[in-house]
């Protein structure tokens, strides 16, 4: 049986394998092995008991990728602490809410995060006045010394060790963040959540595992990647962030063999020259995941044409309330299916929470015996629960089964455009319009229209600024023509030098959307062309 068949603790790798390298930054050059992640993690446990943390309490951490992240998850999850990770990308107001919402008694930052980490850190005590201690990775005035202070605690576990688990905040793509309370029961460390056991599947076909992945560690998956790569006894290669030159660097050097990625990025790999992809011998492959948002057909045919068929999707959330997975020979019989219900049962309903047959559209629930909850927020909670199925919970997305049971995602709930009574889903046309030559990224809206209540509009980040203007905008029109109906066909189209991406690759269409509502805004450039 193979390390990932039985997934362990990484205590047992250390004892086994203490010098097999648990971490890698590809692109900085930093290593971590199991001997020193377990040294590492047994000190920051001692310290959390020194400050007098206890099994339920939780800490905070704003740290970009690198040794500290795995070093603090694993001393908080054999401390029993609940650990929540911080965006670095967010103002010092934003992560201070989250501190305050999760409760944190101890925040670790890195100054590289810049003015926010600084913020935190100078003006904890009325930013943040029930945090108790303040660490830093690196001199930034205001904060204690984590490195010193590690190295002033023992290496030896501690007595009461009890698992801890994470608290993670949503995206916030469709507003403020909110905490995800998943289903936890403390134990001992060894012992997997069945989040983790339902993530590691993939892996029982690897021996000698080595991963890839390039996205924040503060994200659900890229840390459950780094969670299951570690019980498998596996080697981890992150980088600081996502390059694709990089990242193609970085599989063929350390010959990996998972890959975790989402389709922004396949976009960016694919926007390469097609010499620059072959230089990098990627043989070691044998599976890419992805999933964080929808795939574009075209984009997954082109990436399995490229890599071959090794792509394998799954449709979930940070909430766990279900997954559905789909192989890449599945996904070529049925292309555009994020799968079938492989956790929890798949129910689709419309608005009064009937259920819908085969074909029809509706909002997906997942039916599970205990569903997230969005801490403090009981009346999220609430909307994510099914009128009459307490166990089903939804994440607020609109699909369909086949008659197979394969789900099609149409779009998020909140994305959804009413114009003159008919529902437009944008996903559609946002997946038409990336295949457009000239078009590196776009999000499609609803915008005010007085007499139709929305109507389609599309934000489009062209690849060339030059090429932005009336010339373009009624090539794109034309371009959607033949592809989508004619209801769904954009009326307008708007040019922006960037949209924002979170970097998991997730659009943040409220800020897209905040241009143009309450009422219609200033176009986002100077460029607007109507059909």
């Amino acid at each position: 049986m193979s390390a990932a068949e039985n997934a362990m603790h990484p205590y047992r790798h250390a004892a086994e394998h203490p010098d097999r390298l648990a971490l890698v930054m590809a692109d900085t050059g930093e290593t971590l092995t199991y001997a020193q992640l377990e040294a590492a993690s047994n000190r920051a446990a001692q310290l959390f008991r020194a400050h007098g943390l206890k099994p339920g309490d939780v800490i905070a951490i704003m740290l970009r990728n690198g040794p500290a992240y795995p070093t603090a998850y694993w001393g908080a999850q054999r401390a029993g602490l609940m650990l929540t990770p911080i965006s670095t990308h967010l103002r010092a107001d934003e992560a201070a809410h989250i501190i305050n919402d999760c409760g944190a008694r101890l925040v670790l930052l890195d100054p590289g995060v810049g003015e926010t980490a600084a913020a935190l850190a100078a003006d904890h005590a009325r930013l943040t006045p029930a945090v108790e201690r303040v660490y830093a990775i690196a001199d930034l005035p205001g904060a204690e010394g984590w490195e010193a202070a590690l190295a002033g605690m023992q290496a030896e576990r501690i007595a009461d060790e009890i698992s801890g688990y994470y608290l993670v905040y949503s995206s916030g793509t469709t507003g403020r963040p909110k905490g995800v309370v998943l289903p936890f029961t403390p134990g001992p460390i060894d012992v997997e959540t069945e989040r983790e056991r339902n993530s590691r599947l993939r892996l029982a076909e690897f021996g000698a595992l080595v991963t890839f992945s390039a996205a924040p560690m503060y994200h659900a998956a890229p840390l459950a990647h780094m969670m299951m790569t570690h019980r498998a006894g596996g080697t981890s290669v992150f980088l600081t962030r996502f390059d694709p030159v990089a990242a193609l660097k970085a599989i063929a050097a350390w010959r990996v063999n998972v890959a975790s990625m989402v389709p922004t990025m396949f976009i960016r790999l694919l926007a390469l020259p097609e010499a620059e992809r072959r230089a990098h011998d990627l043989s070691s492959l044998r599976c890419v995941m992805h999933a964080a948002a929808p795939c574009p057909v075209e984009v997954k045919r082109r990436m399995m044409a490229w890599l071959g068929p090794i792509l394998y999707e799954s449709y979930s959330g940070s909430e766990a309330n279900g997954r559905c997975s789909i192989t890449p020979q599945e996904w070529l019989r049925k292309p555009g299916s994020v799968g079938r219900a492989t956790w929890g049962a798949l129910h689709i309903c419309d608005e009064a929470g009937e259920e819908l047959p085969a074909g029809e559209s509706g909002l997906i629930y997942f039916e599970g015996p205990k569903p997230a909850e969005y801490r403090n927020d009981p009346e999220k909670t609430a909307r994510s629960r099914h009128p009459r199925h307490p166990t089903w919970s939804t994440l607020g997305d609109i699909g369909f089964v086949d008659q197979d049971g394969y789900l099609f995602l149409n779009d998020r709930k909140d994305f959804m455009i009413v114009s003159g009574g008919v529902n437009i889903y944008p996903q559609a046309v946002e997946d038409v319009l990336i295949q457009h030559p000239k078009v590196a990224d776009v999000a499609v809206i609803g915008a005010p229209n007085p007499m139709f209540g929305e109507e389609v509009k599309a934000v489009v980040q062209p690849h060339v600024w030059a090429d932005a203007g009336e010339a373009l905008a009624a090539e794109l029109i034309d371009f959607c023509r033949t592809r989508v109906s004619d209801v769904s066909r954009p009326r307008s189209v708007d040019f922006v030098e960037a949209l924002p991406r979170l970097p998991t690759g997730k659009l943040a269409k409220h800020e897209v959307r905040r241009r143009y509502w309450p009422q219609a805004a200033a176009p986002a450039a100077a460029v607007t062309a109507g059909c």
